[in-house]
């Protein structure tokens, strides 16, 4: 029986917690550089956005003391209990949640308010560390597959409907970590293939799309019947399937782009795809944005002296699009050493996560680096125009409650299970 640590302090590592006191403090900075004004200079005053961060990083400090004075066990032997609460908790949204920018993604408890499904992405990862650690799962199974699956997109199918697809896509991150526990290659290929052709649809239509795809499959089997052992033998019924499936792919693409998706959302993918130029109306953020983080120049214009982020030309600075604000009064050298320092910290995760024993642990940090990851590379790819606007915080840097609060759980349980020292150095 392992002998209970007196000292929760043993065994952490500081090289995390430093990552998390840089990011945090230096994402504070930049809160307080885009919301300050002449009337609100007072660091102290809680009724500024940079304010209320402050009270939000105070009471991090306090969390993350009750998450590592808490056995690691108890993380693991709870995760199915944590993962039920949370599923509910996004249930309840429906009930008695607080519309929001179009959005039913808020509890709103007078002047408080938060955002279960920050929270439920480490419900998740520790409930998937749990199912996938148990000696009865094997990922080359189709059953363990269709259960790690549930695990993952059915929170994922409840923000949806809030609507909340930028927060949803965040969940399918974990499908990176399966890969790493055995889950097949060619679940890879496929959604590789699948995101190709959603863009190549959206971008030629669907009359083009599906003529073309069907020319390269038609040209690739005539190939290898010809120059290859066919591999087939006489199954052509699995090649007919092929091209059914495929064009069924592209007309779903096609409807669902047309008939579901909002005018928004179309628009968005437009200029992405730089079929239409909009600076004024949908791609207005991002254009300021670009044009804000471009002002910067090499190395910044300096603390609280970027005219266009004290003149707020980019709207929600203090929380999507928090990065522009690095990029003008920090520079490309202040905005390289942000991203150099997320890839460190990102590589430290992983070099943690492999280096752990037990499956649980593994699982968990994978989960929360990939979480991490998916954060960070969708947040700066929006901010500067690579990628469309979906509403996803850089973590630790845009301005909310939930948002700091989920990721430091995220953080500092792996970090207890970590201590336990569950692998050999």
């Amino acid at each position: 029986m392992r002998k209970r640590k007196t000292n929760i302090f043993a065994g952490i590592d500081w090289i995390l917690v430093l990552f998390y006191v840089v990011l945090v403090f230096f994402g504070w900075l930049n809160i307080y550089a885009a919301t300050v004004s002449e009337n609100h200079t007072d660091i102290l005053d809680f009724t500024t956005s940079y304010g209320k961060q402050l009270q939000w990083i105070g009471l991090s400090f306090f969390l993350i003391i009750v998450i590592i004075s808490i056995d690691s066990k108890f993380y693991e032997r709870l995760s199915g209990i944590f993962y039920i609460v949370s599923v509910l908790s996004l249930l309840g949204l429906f009930i008695f949640g607080s519309n929001i920018n179009g959005a039913t993604s808020w509890y709103n408890f007078g002047g408080f308010s938060i955002q279960p499904s920050e929270f439920a992405k480490a419900a998740t990862a520790l409930a998937l560390a749990n199912f996938i650690n148990d000696p009865g799962t094997d990922l080359s199974n189709l059953k363990s597959q269709l259960q790690t699956f549930l695990i993952i997109l059915l929170p994922a199918f409840l923000i949806v409907l809030q609507p909340d697809a930028g927060s949803a896509l965040i969940y399918f991150a974990l499908l990176v970590v399966l890969y790493r526990e055995g889950l097949p290659a060619y679940y890879l290929v496929i959604s590789f293939i699948a995101m190709v052709l959603f863009i190549t649809t959206l971008y030629v239509g669907f009359t083009v799309s599906i003529l073309i795809i069907y020319a390269i499959l038609t040209l690739f089997f005539a190939y290898i019947i010809n120059y290859k052992k066919f591999p087939f033998k006489r199954e052509w019924y699995k090649i007919l399937a092929l091209y059914f499936f495929v064009g069924f792919f592209i007309f779903s693409v096609d409807y669902v782009f047309n008939n579901v998706f909002e005018q928004r959302h179309r628009d968005r993918f437009s200029i992405l795809l730089g079929k239409t130029t909009d600076t004024k109306g949908i791609g207005y953020n991002t254009n300021q944005s670009m044009i804000t983080i471009g002002s910067g120049g090499l190395t910044g214009k300096g603390f609280l002296e970027g005219d266009r982020t004290q003149g707020n030309f980019v709207p929600e600075q203090d929380t999507d699009y928090i990065f522009s604000t690095v990029g003008e009064e920090w520079g490309f050298l202040g905005s390289s050493a942000v991203i150099i320092i997320f890839v460190a910290f990102l590589l430290r995760l992983i070099q943690i996560s492999e280096r752990q024993k037990s499956t649980f642990s593994r699982v968990f940090g994978y989960s929360v680096a990939a979480i991490f990851f998916f954060h960070f590379m969708i947040n700066i790819g929006m901010v500067i125009g690579l990628l469309p606007t979906i509403g996803i915080p850089l973590p630790f840097f845009s301005y909310g409650g939930s948002s700091l609060w989920g990721f430091t759980i995220l953080l500092f349980i792996f970090i207890r299970l970590d201590a336990d020292k569950t692998y050999e150095w």
